[in-house]
């Protein structure tokens, strides 16, 4: 990876001062709108810090304000208030440089936009070098190819290429010159289920031997906690929370945390006592917290059973209050069958509130 500088980079702000002590990549209090009949507000009062050569993934529901998030760490996009630093400088928007985007940073689309569909793998890769260097450029455009594995499509076309493939192209093109920054926006949403882990660990793989920093965008929680350091979590623009992955999964600051992350089941204080948990307050329980046995004397009845391969997904309900449960694959349980629910865990949530929130299907 290129290495970093101290030195005033050439893409700096006129007057810009740098702060040191921040983390390499430092949002303080972003806020961005775009105009309409409203304006509509995709980020708002944002602060955040991303460690250096570690994975940072940004998650959050639909229209949580993630892709936006991630062009104001890019510089495509300019925030309304606060700003984005890098290494202590502040990214400068598309008004103040001619090509917008932070030259130590790359970014992957979720559409391919950079690649050209009628020219080669190889062309594609190679398109990102300089030709005052011709060895070092074949050197280096075949080290990428090699490094994600897609050296044997070096003279294929973009366009009979598959959308697992063509992922693996852009993340070729976007590391041949080296960046320190990697940007992806939602970078498995068109690779099958069978190679998304392969490229996962290659992700990962490059990471650790070259000391990259990665700057993920997902609303798939399998992603992120597989393969993030730390997580960003977005509703409706503003931050929800941050924190490693195992943190945030085991204990969850807010209902919309647990549910995003575990697919959490949140249950207000007196419909807690039903499970005989005495609390004066919210609490979130992972399906996998719970157990169910099939009792005559059982508050439960099952409603729904959903086969999940090396588990079931058991769905039970009393009155209005409905809860899923993850059982052993063999366990045998029929539609209607009464139940006992058994609490193995919970996580208290002081301040929330579960009433307007019902517990979908997951």
């Amino acid at each position: 990876m290129a290495i970093p500088s101290t030195n005033v980079p050439s893409c700096s702000v006129p007057n810009d001062v740098q702060r040191i002590g921040l983390p390499l990549i430092h949002g303080d209090r972003i806020s961005r709108a775009f105009a309409g009949k409203e304006p509509i507000v995709a980020i708002a009062d944002v602060s955040f810090g991303i460690p250096e050569g570690k994975t940072t993934a940004i998650i959050g529901e639909s229209g949580s304000g993630k892709s936006t998030l991630l062009k104001l760490i890019y510089g495509l996009l300019e925030p309304d208030n606060g700003e984005v630093r890098y290494r202590g400088w502040r990214v400068p928007g598309p008004r103040e440089k001619l090509i917008p985007g932070h030259e130590a940073m790359r970014m992957v689309s979720q559409g391919f936009d950079d690649l050209n569909t009628y020219a080669n793998v190889w062309d594609n890769v190679a398109s990102q070098l300089s030709n005052t260097d011709l060895d070092g450029k074949h050197r280096e455009t075949a080290a990428s190819l090699r490094r994600l594995r897609i050296d044997h499509l070096a003279k294929q076309r973009i366009a009979d290429l598959s959308g697992g493939e063509k992922q693996r192209v852009a993340l070729a093109r976007a590391l041949v010159n080296s960046p320190e920054v990697l940007l992806m926006d939602e970078p498995f949403n068109q690779v099958d289920a069978s190679f998304r882990e392969t490229l996962q660990w290659d992700i990962r793989n490059i990471v650790e031997e070259t000391g990259l920093t990665v700057v993920l965008v997902s609303h798939d929680p399998a992603e992120v906690l597989s393969m993030a350091n730390e997580l960003i979590v977005l509703k409706g623009g503003r931050l929800m929370a941050t924190g490693q992955p195992t943190q945030l999964y085991q204990q969850p600051p807010n209902a919309y945390t647990a549910r995003l992350l575990a697919k959490s089941n949140i249950l207000e204080a007196t419909e807690a006592q039903l499970l005989d948990i005495d609390t004066h307050t919210a609490m979130a329980i992972h399906p996998e917290w719970l157990s169910i046995t099939e009792s005559e004397r059982g508050l439960f009845s099952v409603q729904d059973i959903q086969f999940k391969g090396f588990y079931q997904l058991v769905t039970v309900r009393h009155e209005a209050i409905a809860l899923h449960v993850i059982a052993d694959a063999n366990a045998n349980f029929d539609s209607g069958m009464q139940v006992h629910v058994g609490v193995n865990h919970f996580h208290p949530l002081p301040g929330q509130f579960a009433a307007p929130i019902s517990n979908s299907p997951l």
